[in-house]
């Protein structure tokens, strides 16, 4: 299970640099803004 395990982390591998190859370095999600709620009452 070692040899596939190995194996299975290289495919990973050249799987990502292939995707970083044609699309470029990894995306990182925009973040998006946590409402935070305002008290506007006087």
């Amino acid at each position: 299970m070692d040899y596939l395990d190995k194996v299975l982390e290289k495919l990973k591998e050249w799987a990502r640099k292939l995707v970083e190859a044609l699309l470029g370095p990894e995306l990182q999600p925009e973040a998006e803004p946590i409402p935070i709620p305002v008290n506007d009452r006087r």
